[in-house]
C-alpha cells in the first residue's frame, strides 16, 4: 500500500468489536489505514481505551473527553475525571464533545456548560477539540463563537450540515470530518463537499456507526475509510492516494502526529 489513510474517529473499543477486534484493526492496516484517533465517551470506557493503546501504541492515539449524551446529573464527576487523566498522560485531542438534542433535551444546560469547560480545557493543554453535533447546529455554534480565539481548533466529527454551516465551521478553525454519510443517497453533504478546499477535510468512521455504502445498516469498521476516500476521490475528481496524503497531513495539522 502505497499510502497512508487516517481514521480521525474510531471507537475501537465497543463492545461491537469483542469478538474479532485484532483482526478488524489488521483488516484495516491492510487497507492502508493505519492510524486510529480513538474519541473518549465517559469514565466507564477509559480503561478499555488504555488497554487498546497498550497492544498498538503505533497505530492507536486516544482523546479524552466526555460524549453530550452522556451528560447526566453526575456530569461533573466526569469531567473531574477528564481533567484528572489529561495530567496523567499525553492525549491527541479533547474528544468527542459537543451538544445532543437528539435523544433528549434535559440535560442542554449542563451539555453547554461541559462543552464549554472542555473547550477551555483544549485550550489549556494546546489541544484540538473533537465536536460531536447531533440536532445542535445553532447551540454548538454559539458555544464555539463564545470561545473563538486563534488557540481554538479541532473537527467537526460526522459533519452532516450544509455548505454556509462548513463555512461557518471552518471559520471557527474545524476541519470536517467525513465519514459514511457521504456515500448516502440521502445524505447531501456530497452535494457541495466538492465547494470546499481539501485542505479542511478529514477522514473519519466512527465505527462500529454510520457504515457507508454498501455496508449501511451493518457494522461500521475502520477498513472502510479507504470506502470513503474512494468516495471523496469521485466528489473532487482527484486520485484516492492524494485523498490519503492530503487528509492523514490534515489530521496531523489537529492531532500533532
Amino acid at each position: 500500500m502505497k499510502f497512508i489513510l487516517t481514521d480521525t474517529h474510531t471507537h475501537l473499543y465497543a463492545s461491537e468489536f469483542d469478538q474479532d477486534r485484532k483482526q478488524v484493526i489488521q483488516k484495516a492496516i491492510d487497507a492502508g489505514v493505519s492510524r486510529f484517533f480513538i474519541p473518549s465517551i465517559d469514565s466507564s470506557y477509559t480503561s478499555k481505551m488504555y488497554d487498546l493503546e497498550g497492544q498498538f501504541p503505533d497505530n492507536v492515539f486516544l482523546m479524552m473527553g466526555l460524549h453530550p449524551t452522556y451528560v447526566k446529573e453526575n456530569y461533573l464527576n466526569e469531567l473531574a475525571h477528564v481533567e484528572a487523566e489529561l495530567k496523567k498522560k499525553k492525549f491527541y485531542a479533547i474528544g468527542e464533545i459537543g451538544i445532543d438534542l437528539f435523544w433528549d433535551k434535559t440535560f442542554l444546560k449542563q451539555q453547554q456548560h461541559a462543552f464549554k469547560h472542555q473547550i477551555q480545557l483544549a485550550k489549556k493543554y494546546n489541544l484540538g477539540i473533537n465536536i460531536h453535533c447531533r440536532d445542535a447546529f445553532e447551540e454548538v455554534f454559539e458555544v464555539l463563537e463564545s470561545e473563538k480565539e486563534d488557540t481554538l481548533f479541532g473537527i467537526f466529527h460526522c459533519f452532516t450540515g450544509n455548505l454556509e454551516q462548513a463555512h461557518q465551521a471552518i471559520s471557527l478553525g474545524m476541519k470536517l470530518g467525513i465519514g459514511g454519510v457521504s456515500t448516502f443517497k440521502n445524505g447531501k453533504i456530497d452535494q457541495f463537499l466538492n465547494q470546499i478546499d481539501l485542505k479542511h477535510i478529514v477522514l473519519e468512521t466512527d465505527s462500529p456507526y454510520l457504515a457507508p455504502v454498501p455496508f449501511r445498516g451493518k457494522r461500521n469498521e475502520s477498513s472502510y475509510t479507504l470506502l470513503i476516500a474512494n468516495k471523496m476521490a469521485q466528489i473532487y475528481n482527484v486520485s484516492v492516494a492524494e485523498i490519503a496524503v492530503i487528509t492523514t497531513e490534515n489530521s496531523k495539522a489537529i492531532f500533532g502526529i
